[in-house]
């Protein structure tokens, strides 16, 4: 049997996309999450009692609505028609939208996750969403390909983040293409790692070409 969400948890799910756009403004504050209670008719005392008060804390919920919102979009009969590629862009694809509104609020969110002290959080965060698309996706890996496809998947996302928020081009054309060539690299990896010599000294370096994804040429 699986929990109910408390009433607070119910609140917070509520309030956190709203909390992430008016954070364009008011940074990741409580002011933010009282101008959010405020739109969505919630008690203010009542959502400061649901959403979390630090910085980073309100990020992990704002990403973990995203996710959420994420799921709820591809349910298993809309996705199963999908090659497995165009189950990963939709995703994708789908939490830029999602995140739209609240873009320039996420630059300032990387930042503070890209600090030393918080990088293993943000890790964490990368982790559960690439995570995620890939069991949406249809992925049932236990072995070495489960951690390979979501470091991949993870680089290519966080990759095609930082293309997103400088892209000014008219509907974000300029990152589709990006993600594009990103995800015909994931493709090859997968290719590349069918054809996987049993000699280590023929093995391609893994950290290599994750850095390509991360760092791409050109």
């Amino acid at each position: 049997m699986t929990d109910q969400p408390t009433p607070l948890e119910k609140i917070r799910a509520r309030l956190a996309l709203a909390v992430g756009e008016n954070a364009v403004f008011d940074g990741w504050t409580v002011q933010a999450v009282d101008t959010a209670a405020a739109q969505l008719g919630i008690d203010p005392a009542q959502a400061r009692l649901a959403f979390p008060k630090a910085k980073i804390d309100m990020i992990d919920t704002y990403i973990a609505a995203v996710d959420a919102a994420m799921a709820a979009a591809f349910p298993p009969e809309k996705i199963a028609a999908m090659k497995v590629r165009d189950r990963i862009r939709a995703q994708l694809w789908f939490r830029l939208e999602t995140m739209a509104p609240a873009r320039e609020a996420l630059r300032s969110a990387l930042a503070l996750l890209a600090m030393p002290q918080n990088a293993p959080r943000g890790l964490k965060l990368g982790w559960r969403t690439a995570d995620l698309i890939w069991r949406n996706a249809g992925d049932t890996a236990s072995d070495f390909n489960h951690y390979t496809k979501r470091l991949t998947l993870g680089a290519v996302y966080g990759s095609t983040l930082i293309t997103w928020l400088d892209d000014d081009s008219e509907g974000f054309t300029d990152t589709a293409a990006f993600l594009d060539r990103r995800l015909g690299n994931v493709m090859s990896f997968e290719k590349w790692k069918s054809q996987w010599s049993g000699d280590d000294l023929r093995r391609p370096s893994l950290s290599r070409f994750l850095g390509r994804l991360r760092y791409p040429p050109g």
